[in-house]
Order: C-alpha cells, then structure tokens, then sequence
C-alpha cells in the first residue's frame, strides 16, 4: 500500500479481546477488501518487528510500536479495493527485496528464509 512518502503493509491495532491473527484478517479486509477467507494464512509464520515512531498528534514524542505480521497465500487473484491509502503494487518476489527498509525488507528476508527452510523439508 502506498502512503504519501513509502509503501506499507496493512496494520493496525487489535480492538477488545482480538488476537493478533483476527486483528491482521480484519485490517486487511478493511485496508484492502480481500476478504480474509480468499487467503490460506500460513500457520507456521509469523513475524513482529519494534521500532521508534513519531506521530503528528504528539509532536516531539517517540513512541515503540511493535507490530506482527502474518504469510497469507492468495490461490487465485483477487480486485484490491484501497480504502486508507493513496494506492497499491503488487511487487514480484524477487530476494532480496529493497521496498522498505525499516519493515517490509527485514519481512521479506524472513519469508525468504522461511520459505527456503519449508521447501527443503518437504
């Protein structure tokens, strides 16, 4: 998903008593109207990152945020519907990957790694 200055991934915060997993199948739904059903999420792959962030409501504060991101397999190919960004790609998966340094990348380095390590147990 493309914001202003970067791309991004869909996330959010999980609302009431949601688990991580419900909170990601409904961000992105509500992100990017792939309804979470279309996807096989990935059981045995999860992946949290921190870093520091600063948020324009509290100017001079720098904040944690830790955020977890899930692999979803989309079988077939599926219309993206963006509700909260300026507009999306698709990037073909070509490791390593130079999209976004402070998240998607590292992401993307453990996906591959994942991958390799699930394709040569099989």
């Amino acid at each position: 998903m493309r914001h202003s200055k970067r791309w991004d991934l869909p996330k959010g915060h999980c609302d009431g008593d949601e688990t991580y997993l419900e909170a990601a199948r409904r961000e992105m739904e509500e992100e990017t109207g792939i309804h979470p059903d279309a996807c096989r999420f990935d059981p045995h792959f999860y992946f949290d990152i921190e870093y520091d962030v600063t948020y324009k409501k509290s100017p001079g504060k720098i904040f944690q945020k830790k955020i977890r991101y899930f692999l979803a397999h989309l079988p077939a190919v599926v219309k993206i519907e963006v509700t909260e960004h300026e507009s999306y790609q698709w990037f073909d998966w070509q490791p390593p990957h130079q999209i976004q340094t402070k998240t998607i990348d590292p992401l993307l380095a453990a996906v591959t790694k994942f991958l390799g390590e699930t394709d040569a147990s099989s």
